[in-house]
């Protein structure tokens, strides 16, 4: 697995600046359509034994039918971002233009790193991004929003993509990992909520698995979500550290709740959105 390299963000960042962007996908559209490999502009050498029943990776058919399924997981998710927001929902020019683009940054990163592609919940990641560039009070920044935006996001992701590839839920550095370290946590600074919630057989990941790698943007409106993003991208303690202290305040918070009532029900505190 190779996600989020460093290279893959310099290479893209340049790309998204222009205003074609992707030669796979004509973003004209809201709905953008990935091109057809029998499209004049698309034809390449004829391979032996390429039609749209080939599952050979070489295939030009097999990598179209591929794309559009990444391209449908997509469309889904950005569509239901923040539908509460009208910056991001609604049939009028600018939600449109900005479902659009935030479509194109997210299959570009597809692109670029087959070996993690598109997963669900990455639409969140992008949205704070995005909405904060494309709200630039300089005319000439916010134009550059997309650009910004997936370059930023890449250098994110790049650094929990670990969190997002289920090989790794084993490893040092996967998701069951950074849940152990918040359980450890907990036990040093309230081992006797640590001890109940272990008594009472509750699992953490059914908590602290999408706060971890949606950072926290499920939890809270997104206005406050923001501003716990301006502290943990600028901790200098380092973003993960941060991230697992938030989620020990959450717990924390509720922690009365927790001991008096019965774990199960009242195990996944909510921010106050």
């Amino acid at each position: 697995v190779e996600p989020g390299s460093k290279n893959s963000s310099n290479a893209a960042g340049v790309g998204l600046g222009s205003s074609s962007s992707s030669s796979r996908c004509n973003m004209s559209s809201s709905n953008p359509q990935l091109a057809d490999p029998l499209s004049a502009g698309e034809l390449m050498p004829a391979v032996p034994e390429d039609h749209p029943l080939s599952l050979q990776s070489t295939s030009k058919w097999h990598t179209y039918f591929k794309d559009n399924e990444v391209m449908e997981q997509i469309d889904r998710d950005v569509m239901r971002t923040h539908p509460d927001m009208h910056f991001f929902s609604g049939d009028s020019a600018e939600p449109e233009q900005h479902r659009r683009e935030m479509k194109r940054c997210l299959f570009m990163y597809a692109k670029l790193n087959p070996g993690l592609r598109y997963i669900q919940g990455m639409n969140e990641l992008l949205a704070p991004l995005y909405y904060l560039f494309k709200t630039d009070p300089d005319a000439t920044s916010a134009r550059y929003a997309e650009a910004d935006a997936f370059y930023c996001f890449v250098d994110l992701v790049s650094e929990f993509r670990d969190h997002f590839c289920q090989q790794l839920d084993n490893s040092s550095s996967g998701i069951k990992a950074t849940i152990g370290k918040l359980v450890a946590l907990l036990q040093v600074h309230d081992a006797e909520l640590a001890a109940h919630m272990a008594q009472q057989k509750v699992d953490p990941q059914f908590f602290a698995f999408r706060w971890i790698t949606l950072l926290l943007t499920q939890e809270f409106s997104f206005p406050d979500a923001v501003r716990i993003w301006d502290t943990l991208l600028a901790d200098p303690g380092g973003r993960m550290d941060c991230l697992l202290r938030v989620c020990l305040a959450l717990l924390l918070n509720v922690r009365q709740q927790l001991l008096e009532g019965g774990c199960p029900n009242t195990v996944c505190p909510q921010g106050n959105k």
